[in-house]
């Protein structure tokens, strides 16, 4: 059919999504409410210093998908970066995630291997099966481990104890027995050389592509053809069922000379600083030389009406909204809910890629056989899953 496509947001999955139908010969027009596209993941530099600024915090491109990998170079020069990250516990600087470096640092020793493996069985606790996010980490770590990098950091950043935040939370995170200290373990790690909002823009660069800024897309908005919504799917009903949960940051920037804290991110485990990580741009593309530096110290709290949603908190006293919410979706007609906000789960970005990728080749089958393409290609998942 070709019909024309509406899509309500330009941020990485909407580009996506937008690129692949504007390719397949649809007409596409993109609704975004801000004065830029690039969602999150976008970047600018800084007037005075020049430094490439992530002005919503920190985004790193990594991924074991070749295809993916393939896509978004396709849209931009995407150069080598291995993220690691520093975490300050009580006046100390440890690698982060822990590590045979961490371990040793940590408690004034030279164990190899095998004896820090032992050492951690030993003091850790034994919780057969974890129902929390504190029982998870006594018995991954133990008590000094957990007490020192994850108890102070994690009620900043998701504003409640640690034990009424599920165990799968600290599984995404990884305990390695080794002196990796490389963040991720993806085959492919990298940057856009020139930050994400010029890939974002080639992606959107296309004839068939129509992108109206600061216009955002209102639920039952009277447009032609499909509509994919990567907003937040409570704000498709306009709440009707109450509000779900997100955090959301604020963020204070500042200007220094030289080079503030040496790496791109440093995290800060103690409870007492009110910022969870100081973040320093110009460390995320070392090919680039300057003498000054932009520093972003970064607080988490509760996301109100006005704010930004980042991080969907998925608590288990949310699953019977988050499920009227998904009834309500699969009711609606000609509407399909995508990336992180329109399926309310965390997503790094490389998901985000491939899920668009595969949302458009199903709508375009489903066209071809003049079939409806349904609420969910990719439905909410179990909300106990949380990021780290």
């Amino acid at each position: 059919m070709r019909g024309p496509v509406t899509i309500a947001g330009a941020g990485l999955s909407g580009a996506v999504l937008a690129r692949e139908l504007a390719d397949a010969g649809y007409d596409v027009t993109v609704y975004e409410a801000r004065d830029h596209v690039a969602g999150n993941c976008y970047t600018e530099r800084h007037a005075e210093t020049g430094v490439l600024v992530h002005r919503y915090g920190p985004h790193i491109f990594h991924t074991d998908d070749a295809e993916v990998w393939d896509y978004v170079n396709r849209f931009g020069a995407f150069r080598p970066y291995a993220h690691r990250v520093w975490s300050k516990a009580g006046g100390t600087v440890f690698p982060m995630p822990i590590s045979l470096a961490t371990i040793n640092q940590f408690f004034g020793s030279d164990m190899g291997p095998d004896a820090a493996r032992d050492f951690i069985d030993e003091t850790s606790e034994d919780i057969a099966a974890p129902h929390n996010f504190e029982e998870q980490a006594l018995s991954m770590v133990g008590r000094a481990l957990y007490e020192a990098f994850f108890e102070g950091y994690t009620r900043k950043q998701w504003g409640c104890a640690p034990r009424d935040l599920p165990a799968a939370i600290l599984k995404r995170l990884p305990l390695r027995f080794s002196y990796d200290d490389g963040y991720f373990a993806h085959r492919f790690q990298g940057m856009p050389e020139e930050g994400y909002t010029p890939v974002i823009e080639a992606m959107l660069n296309h004839p068939r592509i129509a992108v109206r800024l600061s216009t955002p897309l209102n639920p039952g908005h009277d447009v032609d053809g499909h509509v994919f919504w990567s907003g937040a799917i409570d704000a498709y009903f306009y709440h009707s069922e109450g509000r779900l949960g997100y955090r959301t940051l604020d963020f204070e920037n500042e200007v220094r000379a030289g080079d503030y804290q040496g790496c791109a991110v440093m995290n800060y485990a103690d409870g007492a600083v009110p910022y969870t990580r100081i973040t320093e741009h110009k460390h995320f593309a070392p090919w680039e030389a300057h003498e000054q530096t932009v520093i972003t110290r970064e607080m988490a709290r509760a996301c109100g009406p006005d704010d930004v949603p980042y991080y969907p908190i998925r608590l288990a006293t949310e699953k019977a909204m988050l499920h009227r919410y998904i009834a309500a979706a699969k009711a609606t007609r000609n509407v399909t809910f995508v990336g992180r906000l329109g399926t309310y789960r965390y997503l790094d970005m490389d998901v985000c890629v491939r899920e668009a990728i595969d949302v458009a080749e199903k709508f375009i089958n489903a066209d071809l056989a003049d079939q409806r393409l349904g609420a969910f290609i990719h439905a909410p998942i179990d909300p106990l899953t949380l990021p780290a």
